[in-house]
């Protein structure tokens, strides 16, 4: 099967910026359904104007408002008419970052059987009220599909394959407003469909005419999960024969760290308050065992991790049930530690430096310096305890809002407590110019160095890591040669009852040649996967990426949580 990939918009009454998404999709070479769901005049003429079907634009009218699902299904009509395979349903109010479309339609030619969806990364400018919205909705979708990993199931920015698409809504009936994008998901995920999730930024433009009913839609959702929960009896052998871990809902870092993130952080903080470090501690440990054992992948991926760093140890064993626990328990000490340090309650006295001279003489110095952290120990520990002044020079890049949100616990708790982020997604020249500004000032610029990418776009290179090839991204070398600065590496790891701080100089300066610039980078990525592999055998169980690290399949495509 060839395939062949449009995109489906449904409209009512949004016109202002649908033009400029038709033009984005067409530069991506992308046909476009246009359904007007019975817009008013002023917006029909302007669809109506777009109107182009020699130039790839076609515009379908309902004469009277039928509904985003009703809308949505004639779309997938007129595409399988047209002899597409697949589908990109996208809002036409401007919500989605459409940057993230070339990644989707990727992942889908190498998996033309999966669900493409969006991960929504969400900034402030989201309604209260939608956010407490899908909150109930992961709940319920939570139960329907039988899994603690719940898929985003509402945002309406997603992937197709229009065959299996086509086969489920004439199998069921299936809502025609706004429960259609929740309901369809879970009827693909019961079918068996796999799931790969996408981060894709959202945001709420200023002005913006929202389709969604408060009331009548609402009402229409609760009946949809009603009829969905009701139906799991008739349907369970179903699910459970066809029940898939969705493959980037929750795997993917990113996405991840923004699933109830707030709310888990909040929950955490003031049990915190309440009960005090280890209280804390004797509360998470039953969650963290209980996640445990319910995540299949997430074991997988710490024992294949630890077989690998005992087999680099010399240690002829296979790691067992207990020390897969012992990791997934460490990760619940790590984070309490990190609230305890942040909250003023962990001694710095507990914290050791193996070598006080070049970190003190680093802070006396004034440079600026790229900082490359990892997922190993708890760098959090080391950060926190630092005096204000210099815990005010270091800035960190950030991926997702997961990190600002812990910075807003943080200000409600500790205000004092500052953590200065940079959310990127990538770097560009803006961002270029603020980093720059930030080293000539003195600041440290801090970067993780072991995380997988988070657009599929984003560069990475192999590089042997305990004995096998991993992926590691390119990007903080390529940072390193445009900062023209010095490079240090900081790991701190847990060490008989308090930390050991491990701070080292990487280079003077990284410059990557403009020919074989490619085979540099990976040069100096091997480095850094020789020094990080150094400290992971340390004690392999405070190595805090639950992933298949040496997976060759694109981060956007495959499980990962940092």
């Amino acid at each position: 099967m060839t395939f062949r990939c449009c995109a489906i918009i449904p409209s009512h009454n949004h016109s202002a910026v649908i033009g400029e998404i038709v033009r984005q999709l067409r530069s991506d070479g992308l046909a476009v359904f246009i359904i007007d769901d019975g817009s008013d005049d002023v917006h029909r003429t302007v669809l109506e104007a777009i109107h182009s079907p020699d130039g790839g634009v076609t515009v379908y009218r309902f004469a009277v408002n039928r509904g985003k699902g009703a809308a949505v299904i004639k779309g997938v009509e007129l595409a399988i008419a047209a002899g597409f395979t697949h589908a990109l349903q996208i809002d036409a109010d401007g919500q989605h970052d459409l940057a993230q479309a070339p990644a989707m339609i990727a992942i889908s030619e190498a998996h033309p059987e999966a669900l493409i969806a969006g991960a929504p990364l969400y900034d402030e400018s989201m309604p209260r009220a939608r956010r407490v919205g899908r909150r109930i909705t992961h709940f319920w979708v939570a139960i329907e599909t039988l899994s603690i990993h719940p898929a985003d199931t509402m945002c309406g920015f997603r992937l197709y394959p229009l065959d299996r698409l086509n086969a489920v809504l004439k199998s069921a009936r299936v809502g025609q407003r706004m429960d259609f994008d929740p309901e369809i998901m879970v009827r693909l995920i019961w079918s068996g469909m796999p799931v790969f999730f996408v981060p894709v930024r959202v945001a709420y433009p200023v002005g913006n005419l929202s389709g969604f009913a408060l009331i009548g839609d609402n009402w229409r959702i609760t009946k949809m999960h009603t009829r969905l929960v009701f139906a799991l009896p008739w349907r369970l052998r179903q699910i459970l024969r066809n029940r898939r871990r969705p493959a980037a809902s929750q795997d993917h870092w990113a996405a991840l760290g923004e699933r109830g993130a707030y709310l888990g952080l909040r929950i955490l903080a003031l049990f915190y308050r309440l009960i005090g470090r280890y209280g804390c501690m004797a509360a998470v440990f039953p969650i963290a065992a209980y996640f445990h054992l319910t995540s299949r992948e997430q074991r997988r991926s710490s024992q294949l991790f630890l077989r690998r760093a005992y087999q680099a140890q010399g240690l002829a064993r296979e790691p067992g049930w207990i020390d897969t626990l012992r990791h997934s328990l460490g990760f619940a000490r790590k984070t309490v530690d990190t609230f305890a340090a942040w909250m003023g309650d962990i001694d710095p006295a507990i914290v050791k430096a193996t070598d006080h001279r070049t970190l003190n003489n680093v802070m006396a110095d004034g440079q600026g310096i790229l900082l490359m952290v990892s997922h190993l120990g708890n760098i959090e520990i080391s950060r926190a305890l630092l005096d204000q002044a210099q815990r005010s020079r270091i800035k960190l890049l950030v991926h997702t809002l997961h990190a600002q949100k812990f910075a807003r616990i943080l200000q409600q708790f500790r205000p004092e407590a500052a953590v200065d982020t940079i959310q990127v997604t990538e770097v560009n020249p803006g961002t270029m110019i603020a980093l720059k500004e930030i080293i000539e000032a003195g600041g440290w610029v801090a970067i993780a160095g072991d995380r997988t990418p988070v657009t599929a776009h984003e560069r990475v290179c192999r590089a042997p890591f305990l004995g096998h090839d991993a992926s590691f991204p390119e990007g903080p070398y390529l940072l390193a040669h445009l900062l023209e600065c010095p490079v240090y590496l900081m790991f701190c790891l847990r060490h008989k009852g308090g930390y050991r701080l491990y701070f080292e100089k990487f280079a003077d300066r990284i410059t990557l040649p403009r020919r074989d610039k490619s085979a540099a980078v990976a040069q100096w990525a091997a480095r850094y996967a020789r020094r990080l592999e150094r400290y992971c055998l340390i004690d392999p169980l405070q190595w805090y990426n639950f992933f298949d690290f040496w997976s060759t399949t694109p981060a956007n495509a495959k499980a990962g949580a940092q």
